[in-house]
């Protein structure tokens, strides 16, 4: 099994076996594992991955350790996902399960522990979703024991069902040479960590870049390339929905074992309509798409039209990975090319007609023009919310970033609203006329202990809708650093006396502390020279008493 740290641009290959497999093997001694995907208001899809063969039963009823039901005994092949749809659900309720099983030359009626899941929730009904992206265990960035607070942080939401928004599984660093077991064991890997929570906490799943299906990659060498490997692995390991009678999205077969390939749909839950877009497979013109190459392609953006047109919900949210696939930034990337119309960032310059003929208006105009409340994205591995034309755009944290700095250092500057730095996920929880958002921030244990913050901390909050007054809204910081971007002397000036900082630090972007130095006691403000610091972006980190809290600051 490859992995590959990316340093500035190359690619470095360490030869060793990565520790998720090593977790598998540890692990699957124990219980199967289960995931939950697919949920719908009169079924739900659970799938059993063993190290063993065996004989399954799945018990189940709407009421803890009672299991009125019970499908007939399943066949399982030993590390070969079995799939069983449970298909004579009640609609908006909650179910209570286990897995019976026996293995193959044994007597023993096994358990596992209970799980549970819930059915379509009728409209105006309440409910609680969760979104991570970026994990990236396959490389430097993530790391597996934060990425488990994180889960576990999700898991203790209760929520329906979580999305991840890409660059989960894949790794695209080296097309040519990465094989299909590579792909196999890059998606297997994650199974012990995600199913820590998917046996009750339905999976749905958003392609990232570097899951590798990109149509630039799915077109090469007649089916023997990282999109086709990728796409047959997701399906096989983590099933996502397909067109039915309950979800709509990408209808059209592929070649090379692909079927239908899963990777763009919508669906209705409570007052809410989710839509999740794929924003790479049909790229086929460059490896590395550029400005107007970056495209849903027609099939997709007419059936995105047709979806948010014909929907009457009171809320409607767009998911991808990124808008325009690559770049860095929400907004910013908004207003150019198939997204906004632009040829470029300036938008002075309207294409969208020569570049589309015949497509209508751009995405983000199509998402205004249909009331779309928000849109997810990931990619960029820092909190941002930003809000243009009504439409806030919202982009993930990682959930497994044990510096907590990685993205707000990188990419921060790339963003406007509230730019905040850190390691989480984020909760939604829907009532009937309002959805509460909150960044729910993972610490590991040392971190607590060190006063960086505390687990299951809320980072920040907001509401969309007609919330009462009781919902917390956004968070307001005690301390304002100015002016901001900065030339020689930035103040910064607290607004509550009885917060008193006690140092301050400037880093640079490569973690270099250029400044440090104590706050005066009892000031209300302190200036810092910093006519010397190189332009660019750094982060100004206030230690107060028991806590860090850390700020953007530009340099022109």
């Amino acid at each position: 099994m490859k992995q590959y740290l990316i340093v500035k641009g190359s690619k470095i290959k360490v030869a060793f076996t990565i520790f998720f497999s090593v977790a598998y093997l540890m692990v699957s001694a124990q219980i199967p594992y289960v995931t939950l995907s697919r949920p719908e208001d009169k079924s739900i899809t659970i799938s059993i991955l063993s190290p063993k063969s065996g004989n399954y039963i799945i018990k189940y009823g709407t009421n803890p350790g009672n299991y009125n039901k019970q499908t007939p005994v399943l066949m399982g092949t030993s590390d070969q996902p079995l799939r069983h749809v449970l298909a004579d659900l009640e609609p908006d309720t909650r179910y209570y399960y286990v897995v019976q099983y026996t293995y193959t030359n044994t007597t023993a009626n096994l358990l596992t522990p209970e799980y549970t899941f819930h059915t379509q929730r009728s409209a105006g009904k309440s409910f609680t979703f969760t979104v991570e992206a970026d994990e990236h265990l396959y490389d430097k960035k993530g790391v597996s024991s934060i990425y488990n607070i994180t889960l576990a942080n999700q898991l203790s939401d209760k929520p329906d069902f979580m999305f991840s928004l890409g660059d989960t599984f894949g790794d695209d660093h080296t097309p040519e040479e990465t094989t299909s077991q590579d792909m196999k064991q890059l998606h297997l890997d994650y199974i012990p960590y995600l199913a820590k929570i998917t046996h009750s906490v339905p999976f749905f799943f958003c392609l990232g870049n570097h899951e590798g299906e990109n149509g630039y990659y799915l077109n090469q060498h007649d089916g023997s390339n990282i999109g086709v490997y990728g796409t047959n692995w997701r399906k096989y390991y983590f099933p996502n929905p397909v067109p039915n009678d309950f979800y709509t999205g990408n209808s059209h077969e592929e070649e090379y074992g692909i079927g239908l390939p899963e990777n763009y749909y919508a669906f209705t839950w409570g007052n809410v309509q989710f839509i999740v877009l794929d924003v790479y497979r049909h790229c086929d013109i460059n490896e590395k798409p550029k400005n107007w190459e970056w495209t849903l392609g027609k099939d997709q953006y007419d059936w995105l039209k047709n979806t948010l047109e014909s929907s009457n919900s009171k809320f409607k949210i767009v998911m991808a990975h990124h808008t325009r696939g690559q770049g860095r930034g929400g907004i910013n990337t908004a207003k150019a090319f198939e997204w906004g119309g632009y040829s470029g960032d300036s938008g002075t310059n309207y294409q969208f007609d020569t570049n589309r003929p015949g497509w209508g208006v751009p995405i983000h105009q199509l998402m205004v023009n249909n009331g779309v409340n928000l849109y997810l994205q990931g990619h960029d591995h820092v909190y941002a919310k930003e809000e243009l034309d009504g439409i806030i755009y919202q982009t993930m944290p990682m959930p497994s970033d044990s510096t907590y700095n990685l993205g707000y250092i990188a990419n921060g500057g790339a963003f406007d609203g509230v730019v905040l730095n850190g390691t989480g996920h984020l909760r939604f929880e829907v009532d009937e006329d309002c959805i509460k958002v909150d960044y729910v921030k993972a610490f590991l244990p040392q971190d607590t202990l060190a006063g960086l913050g505390k687990n299951g901390e809320i980072g920040h909050s907001y509401t969309i809708g007609a919330c009462t007054s009781s919902t917390i809204n956004e968070a307001k910081s005690t301390l304002n650093i100015f002016p901001n971007p900065a030339d020689n002397i930035i103040h910064i000036r607290r607004s509550d006396l009885n917060t008193a900082p006690e140092s301050v630090e400037i880093i640079d972007i490569n973690a270099q502390i250029l400044y440090s130095g104590l706050y005066p006691e009892n000031a209300t403000s302190h200036s810092i020279d910093v006519a010397n610091f190189p332009a660019g972006m750094y982060i100004v980190k206030i230690k107060n008493k028991d806590t860090f809290s850390f700020h953007k600051l530009i340099i022109h």
